[in-house]
């Protein structure tokens, strides 16, 4: 299969930790790089992944917390001092080029590269990327200020041709597009070849969805329905369920009814508020209600 990977970067929330970095994620769709969050330190930790910055050409920011963006100035800068040429497109909420701006002006005047903005409103899905491969739409999530999450979706992909099969009823190269595309074969002399025997479907497609930071939302079941991979923020064990709806976040145990509920295949929990020590409390919570759930920590690479 083509390569769907996420690394984390950082699984951290607002308050520093010597145990984690901030926000951030790294979406490898066959070695194109996708940024989902910019929390301090991303960029230190982009290289610890042995990822190449000359990859990335679009980062998604969930919201203006700073602890999902105070790193894009870093980052954007470090980029300036290896000579990109490239354009970088940053997707956000409203406000993030006023608030980038006048930084980029004052630490970076003679910039390499061009920056460009691209902003999304955060209340209904919107497709906001989409190339030969790959869709990523907002899923709208509930915090203290405007934030979506992320709908990353690969697109169906043609059938592939059996060689030998194709070889035999001696196809046309002219043919092979069409069958690709589901049709039968017709020979010159009017027989037809069965699609499935000229064909093996290709891989279905998959999905990630990063749901970071939002109070738990049973609406977004219907949009995350199935997929592969579900991210979702668990800040809170449930003995701390009060202060998760004071704060617009989420407890283990509700993330884990989220992905329950919308039937997806695995669990990654992250963004883990400083108060714990040992995250295990919040992996135990979340197993018990979803099984397949998995504990992000930085460096860690999982598989779509």
């Amino acid at each position: 299969m083509e390569k769907f990977d996420i690394h984390i970067l950082g699984c951290g929330s607002a308050l520093p930790t010597t145990r984690h970095f901030p926000t951030s994620q790294i979406v490898n769709v066959r070695d194109k790089l996708f940024m989902i969050d910019c929390g301090e330190g991303a960029q230190l930790q982009f290289r610890k992944s042995r990822l190449k910055f000359s990859r990335l050409n679009h980062v998604f920011i969930s919201h203006l917390h700073g602890d999902h963006c105070y790193g894009l100035l870093g980052l954007i800068s470090t980029l300036n001092l290896l000579g990109r040429t490239a354009e970088l497109h940053i997707h956000s909420p409203k406000g993030l080029e006023e608030l980038l701006t006048p930084m980029l002006d004052f630490f970076n005047r003679q910039m390499s590269y061009k920056v460009l903005f691209h902003v999304f409103e955060t209340k209904e899905p919107v497709l906001i990327y989409e190339d030969r491969s790959l869709t990523v739409t907002t899923i709208p999530l509930r915090h203290r200020m405007p934030c979506c999450g992320f709908l990353f979706a690969e697109k169906p992909r043609p059938n592939h041709i059996i060689r030998d099969m194709v070889d035999f009823y001696q196809v046309p190269v002219y043919e092979l597009n069409r069958i690709k595309n589901g049709e039968d074969y017709v020979t010159p002399a009017g027989e037809t070849i069965p699609n499935h025997l000229l064909t093996h479907p290709a891989d279905p497609p998959r999905r990630y969805a990063y749901c970071s930071d939002t109070i738990c939302l049973p609406s977004i079941v219907g949009q995350i329905q199935g997929v592969d991979l579900l991210f979702h923020e668990a800040t809170f064990a449930e003995e701390d369920a009060p202060r998760a709806g004071e704060t617009f976040h989420t407890t283990a145990a509700q993330a884990a009814g989220i992905a329950k509920a919308a039937g997806v295949k695995r669990l990654l929990i992250g963004h883990f508020s400083a108060r714990y020590e040992e995250e295990t409390v919040l992996l135990q919570e979340a197993s018990t209600i979803f099984p397949d759930t998995l504990l992000a920590k930085e460096t860690l690479c999982v598989s779509v």
